[in-house]
Parts: structure tokens; sequence; C-alpha cells
């Protein structure tokens, strides 16, 4: 079904809210704000439609040529707005954030949404890659929200080391999905095969990368260590990194500016990975002072116990975060830093750290989803806390994605 449509304000999935002529709302994928486009249907629900804008009958003066091929309806999920300049996507960013504040935690703030570092263009940032292979073997995207393949031969917003690993000029019979790690700031690129049912038809060979299949290292490196700043962070294929190349320095800076720590501080870092944050705040606390860093993943405490050997006064903790964890570990922290992923800590852990005795002096909330970030941050206003600043960073350029930092503070009794 097809259909011309005057396309709106931006929605959450990188759409913009336009109106069917019989008055459903549509959700419209490659278009712009004020944009008459004709809209294919792509999906429809009860209540909605989306739909991809297949052809632009007035286009916005912020429209710009796609850069890659399959960046358009039909083609790959990954890039929402590479239709759009650079600015414009950083201000559309930023109203979607206002409209998840407003919506969801009935504050009204201004919002800019910066770069992720001085002069960033928005291409070849991505340091994380996974493909899916189709049946033919081919390195492949999924399709926007579809089980639908799209062979690629390359990706604009990956790293040059993610280029240069090989995995995009292979046919890979036998494999399901390839994860490729190229970090320019990494000692070596890893590239990381799950295999399919059958097996390999043929034992992958790539040069000058390490190849890990199914977990076993097969060509070594098997694990990559990242400079930033002044420390190196090993980082292994299945532990969490920041994926943008210059956002692990970015965020720290503004966690470590957000958090304002004093020497002899306890900080508690959450959800706290390979140990990014927990090595600046132990730095800034000094010997005495407290870090106690709290992560599930197995993998990625591994990985922060050895980036960490330095601080003995980092605890690394490997479990959930949780109402019970945050009871049986944090009372008496003077700040907590917490970095949950898309879903967000969620009602239970962000009641418990707001309920603390004594309270912390502020909450760092590092996020990457706009309504889940309002979600948690709606629990703290309602026991008496307050949004006292909120920083975004464009991290994910030509995606709808966007980082927030922001810093909880109990109102004063």
């Amino acid at each position: 079904m097809r259909f011309e449509v005057r396309v709106g304000k931006p929605a959450a999935g990188g759409g913009f809210v336009g109106r069917s002529p019989e008055g459903v709302v549509v959700f419209v994928r490659h278009a712009l704000p004020g944009e008459l486009v004709i809209a294919e249907v792509t999906e429809e629900n009860a209540t909605f439609l989306r739909a991809d804008a297949v052809e632009i009958l007035e286009a916005s003066p912020d429209r710009v040529d796609v850069r890659c091929s399959v960046a358009g309806p039909g083609g790959c999920g990954g890039c929402d707005f590479q239709h759009v300049s650079l600015e414009a996507q950083r201000r559309l960013k930023s109203e979607l954030v206002v409209e998840q504040l407003q919506r969801i935690a009935k504050l009204d703030l201004p919002v800019v949404v910066e770069p992720a570092a001085p002069g960033d263009d928005g291409w070849s940032w991505r340091t994380r890659v996974r493909l899916t292979m189709n049946e033919d073997g081919s390195p492949s995207f999924h399709r926007h929200r579809s089980d639908v393949l799209v062979p690629v031969t390359s990706c604009d917003i990956a790293t040059e080391e993610v280029e240069r690993s090989g995995v995009f000029e292979g046919r890979w019979g036998g494999v399901a999905s390839i994860e490729v790690f190229g970090h320019p700031d990494a000692n070596a690129t890893v590239t990381s095969f799950t295999t399919g049912p059958n097996g390999f038809s043929h034992t992958p060979e790539l040069q000058d990368v390490g190849i890990v299949v199914d977990g076993t290292i097969l060509q070594p490196p098997g694990r990559v260590k990242v400079a930033v700043g002044n420390r190196g962070y090993d980082v292994a294929p299945e532990s969490f990194f920041q994926v943008h190349r210059s956002a692990a320095t970015t965020l720290s800076q503004a966690v470590l500016q957000a958090a304002k720590l004093a020497k002899g501080d306890t900080v508690a870092d959450l959800y706290s990975g390979v140990g990014l944050f927990a090595a600046q705040l132990g730095q800034r606390v000094g010997p005495d002072g407290r870090v106690i860093a709290i992560e599930r993943s197995t993998s990625a405490t591994g990985d922060a116990r050895r980036n960490l050997k330095d601080l003995p006064q980092v605890e690394v903790i490997t479990g959930p975060v949780s109402e019970k964890s945050v009871a049986a570990n944090l009372n008496g922290v003077d700040v907590v830093v917490l970095d949950p992923a898309r879903e967000g800590a969620g009602k239970a852990v962000m009641g418990a750290l707001c309920n603390l005795t004594p309270r912390p002096r502020r909450i760092v909330s590092v996020s990457c989803d706009p309504a889940t970030f309002a979600r948690d941050v709606k629990v703290a206003l309602d026991l008496g806390w307050r949004l006292t600043s909120l920083r975004a960073f464009d991290l994910f350029p030509q995606t709808e994605h966007v980082e927030l930092v922001g810093v909880l503070e109990p109102q004063r009794r």
C-alpha cells in the first residue's frame, strides 16, 4: 500500500510522524520533517503503520545524498539518518531527547547534542560490527525490523580497521555470524566467528588479525588492548566496550566532570564492564578512596581485574546489578556511576539507589536510550531527587541513537 503523506516530527525508532489518508498514524523512515513523500507501508499494527519514503515530492533543505548503496528503503536497517545532514541529525536527536523527557519525566530541559570529538564527520566511527551470513555465505546486515538479510561489501560507518580485516571480502560457508572489533587505538583487530549447525566448510584465513572460532583462538591475538588516555584496557571479543572510536575518552571525561569526586571518596561503578570508568574513578579518589565495580559479565570482569590490578582501591564484583546487590554493597557510597544496557536500570534498582542511607551526593547516569533514561530519572524525581545537569553526545552518527550523561542530586531537606 502506498499513499502521499506530509511528514512531521521525529519519533523513536528512526521514523517521522505522519497520517495516512484515513487518519491512521504512520511512522515514516527515510523522510524528514516537512517533506511531502510517497510512503510505502512495511508493517501494519492495530493503531499505527510503519512505512518507508520511496519517493520524495517536496524535499527538506536538510536532505543530503546517501553515501551507502544499501542505506535506503529496503536496504540495511543500521543507518536511520544517512539522508540527513550531520547538523540536522544532531538537532533531530535533541528534539527526541527533549520529547522523551517531557512525556515520561515531565521535565522541560534544553538539550544540545555535542559531537563525539571535535571535528567528527560522522563516518568511520564504528569499532565493532556484527555480520550475519546469508545462504551462500555472503556477509550481510539485517533489513530494518526484519529477518531478511542484505549482502554488503563494506560499511561506511565502520572503522578502517574493521574494513581492512577482510571479512567483507570472503564467502564464509558454514559460518552463522562474524563479529569484528577493530579500534584505531588498539594493538590489534580480532574477528570472532560463530559456526552454523554443520560447521565450517573451510578454516577461515585472514591476514594480520586475530581469529576466534566459537570461543577458541585459532590465530592470536584473542583479545585486544585499547589505549584510552594514559591507560590500556584489555578487551575480550565477548566483552562490551564503547563502540564509537572516541566514545571511551569522551565519556570518561564527561563522567569524571559530572561526578565531582574528592580524594578519599567511595564510589559505585555499576554495569562496570571492563573497568573503563572504574580506572578513572579509582585514580581520582586515590589510594585512600574506594571504588566498588559491579558487572554481571564474567568475561568483562575478568578483563576488569587485569585492567585494574594496579589500583587496589577498586573492588570488582561479578554479579547482577539488582536491588539486593545495591543494598548489600553500596551503603555509605558518596557517588554512584551507572551505565546500564539499553533497557535502563529499572524501577527497583533506581529505587534502591535513591533510598540508600545516607543518600549519595549524586548519581551519574550514562544512557544510550532517551526513553529508558527518562524512566529512570522519573523514579528518582518521585523519590525526592532532581536532574541537575544533562549532556548529550552524538556517539552514533547516521543513526537515531544518542548517548546521555545526566546528574541526579537529592533535594535539600
